[in-house]
């Protein structure tokens, strides 16, 4: 038995589309939970939406894919215990600020405007248990520095 014609136009058309539009069906699966966290900064405390990403899967995607972020929205990766993480760019279309966070919730190291497409390490340079990603010049913009505080539900409340 043969399939419909409208079905195999149909599927072919999807295939079509998941092929030169990636980024929308990535965002089109992208189920994380948000969460409200609080970065301080210069000018005093500055909140921004973030997907949770925290297992494998989740930490693997990243942002991959996205062409449009919200000016304070961002993803926030939770490793679940201090290590040596390592990220790079590649498949990422936007820069982006990484914030590398400690298990304290203070910022160890922030590199800004990550170069998109690039396969470049950026390492963490020290055990951390968060990294926040952020539209890149963000940072830098809100005055938000290294050893400055991050709130966020997860954030110091875990006894390692």
């Amino acid at each position: 038995m043969r399939a419909p014609l409208h079905v195999v136009f149909g599927f072919l058309i999807f295939y079509f589309l998941a092929l030169v539009f990636p980024a929308a069906a990535h965002a089109a699966s992208s189920t994380l939970p948000v969460e409200t966290i609080t970065i301080d900064t210069k000018a005093g405390p500055h909140a921004f939406s973030v997907e949770v990403a925290a297992d494998d899967e989740s930490r693997e995607k990243g942002l991959m894919y996205r062409t449009t972020m919200a000016p304070d929205a961002g993803m926030l990766f939770d490793f679940h215990t201090p290590q040596l993480v390592s990220f790079w760019m590649e498949n990422t279309v936007l820069p982006l600020d990484m914030l590398f966070v400690r298990a304290d919730g203070t910022i160890a190291r922030i590199k800004e405007k990550a170069t998109p497409y690039s396969r470049e390490n950026i390492p963490s340079g020290e055990p951390v248990e968060f990294v926040i990603e952020l539209n890149g010049g963000r940072a830098a913009a809100l005055g938000i520095t290294e050893g400055a505080r991050v709130h966020a539900p997860n954030l110091g409340t875990k006894p390692h």
